[in-house]
């Protein structure tokens, strides 16, 4: 995969990308994302950038974003903005790093945008994946991040085992203050005889890895266009039960997604199992609100 350039500061990646008599003419805070700030950067050639910055330690989490983003471009299947380079800069007592993308400017929307966006996604479904994992059929190139958190993706030949070892153990492990005696043996029980809930995919998939609404967007052409992935190669169903988790997308789009590549028997049971790695991270990240949602989804499957 193309690795975007990686430049020691802002004034340096501007002056490589746009040349020597380039400069910010205006800078627009941007809302959105609990993670990471966001701008528009407004340059003197009229041109537009985004940048997204964080804390300088933090800066793996571009050059993680720039390899999904790179991923899903690759497939040729579905947008997603044009990666223009990352970068950390020490010019402040702090110092930031920042990743440049390029500005999309907001567009309206196709008739046919949910439907045109489900057989988009479909197609990045079914695009090959050798180059994405190595040693294994499931995982991805490099660990990665799931918001703020650190996302495992070492490589597997069986999806359930990925599940299993790579999302629910790992975040499990991390929320286990939260849980009981009575809890964890649940827990242990579920994780033991994963296999007899999940089932393995018929094809592996690189997926999008965090799909709900926040990280779509209309792009200039009227169409869905991706961002903010935490990609890895896995069973399509997962992406397609991220969609739901945060209140879904219209049907018109799952009729769409489904006609162009049909899911198998038992989805809405396996939706569940999929999303609770989601909610652990939330219950991870931002505290106990996603507590009952968690024991609920485990109970599910578990009496």
């Amino acid at each position: 995969m193309t690795t975007p350039a990686n430049f020691k500061s802002l004034a340096e990646a501007l002056v490589s990308l746009f040349g020597n008599s380039i400069s910010i003419v205006r800078t627009d805070r941007l809302s959105g994302g609990d993670i990471n700030k966001a701008y528009a950067l407004h340059l003197n050639n009229g041109k537009s950038i985004f940048m997204k910055a964080n804390a300088k330690e933090n800066a793996a989490f571009f050059t993680a974003e720039a390899k999904g983003l790179s991923a899903i471009a690759e497939t040729k299947t579905i947008a997603t903005p044009k990666i223009l380079c990352t970068g950390t800069d020490e010019g402040q007592e702090v110092g930031y790093s920042f990743l440049f993308l390029d500005y999309i400017e907001p567009a309206i929307k196709k008739s046919n945008y949910w439907e045109l966006f489900a057989q988009d996604l479909a197609a990045m479904h079914k695009a090959d994946t050798r180059e994405f994992v190595t040693g294994g059929k499931f995982g991805f190139i490099e660990d990665n991040f799931i918001g703020a958190r650190v996302q495992k993706n070492s490589a597997d030949d069986s999806w359930i085992s990925f599940f299993r070892d790579n999302r629910l153990v790992p975040q499990f492990k991390s929320a286990e203050s939260y849980f009981d005696e009575t809890d964890r043996a649940k827990i242990t029980k579920l994780l033991d005889h994963l296999e007899d809930f999940l089932i393995e995919p018929e094809k592996a998939s690189i997926l999008h890895g965090d799909l709900w609404s926040g990280n779509i967007m209309c792009g200039s052409d009227g169409k869905a266009w991706l961002i903010d992935p935490a990609c890895y190669v896995g069973n399509a169903e997962a992406d397609l039960a991220m969609t739901e988790l945060f209140g879904g997308f219209p049907k018109e789009f799952y009729d769409a997604y489904k006609e162009s590549n049909p899911i198998l028997p038992g989805y809405n049971e396996r939706r569940d199992l999929y999303n609770l790695y989601h909610l652990l991270n939330h219950l991870n990240m931002f505290g106990a609100t996603y507590l009952t949602s968690v024991k609920t989804i485990v109970s599910e499957f578990i009496d």
